[in-house]
């Protein structure tokens, strides 16, 4: 049986959780570097990308999440967590005292916060993934907007305008998955199994 951690330090991970539970996987909610040993895979959640990066220096988490994505173990991040496998945000926030924004990296790519807008902005979208149609949920949404030449991509949403780019909203590159929306709460299957299979070498 496969062993899937979820970085449970702030945002929805309880829906990941019961996602990959219902796939008949083995879970962890990961708080501490230990929980981080004997994973198949792991999945960083949405939420607030700012809160992750804070909580994961305060936990003693940040140096080994990037020793776990640099070995080579399967990890998928939504929503927030896209940002967090970015290796370079467009836009962090900065704090109070001046320091600013960091993720784990492991993707190269540039993502944009907040892409899509507010809250109130939030929307769903049918999209194809892997040759499944599902229905994406992207709540202040993060999008890719530069991508290195090994990173594939994997789902787009249409220009709204003419002249403009499809805006970036799911990659892979080797054992990394990112996704702006959040499958956890749209019902579908597709990407938790896409990422189930990944850990097993079958995607």
């Amino acid at each position: 049986m496969r062993h899937i951690g979820v970085l449970a330090l702030q945002g929805d991970f309880r829906e990941h959780l019961t996602a990959l539970a219902r796939l008949g996987v083995c879970t962890t909610a990961v708080r501490s570097p230990a929980e981080l040993s004997q994973l198949d895979g792991l999945v960083i959640p949405g939420g607030e990308s700012t809160v992750i990066d804070r909580l994961a220096r305060s936990y003693g988490l940040t140096d080994p999440l990037r020793e776990l994505i640099a070995s080579g173990v399967p990890v998928y991040g939504s929503c927030a967590g896209m940002i967090m496998l970015a290796d370079r945000i467009e836009n962090p926030a900065i704090s109070a005292t001046g320091r600013v924004q960091e993720s784990f990296g492991g993707i190269d790519m540039t993502v944009r916060r907040n892409a899509f807008g507010r809250q109130v902005d939030s929307f769903e979208s049918s999209l194809k993934f892997n040759g499944i149609e599902l229905d994406a949920v992207f709540i202040r949404a993060p999008e890719a907007v530069q991508i290195g030449p090994t990173v594939q991509v994997l789902c787009s949403v249409p220009a709204q305008l003419p002249g403009f780019h499809d805006r970036i909203v799911a990659v892979r590159q080797g054992n990394l998955l990112a996704t702006s929306f959040h499958p956890e709460v749209s019902g579908s299957n597709a990407i938790h199994e896409f990422f189930i299979n990944m850990t097993r070498g079958d995607a």
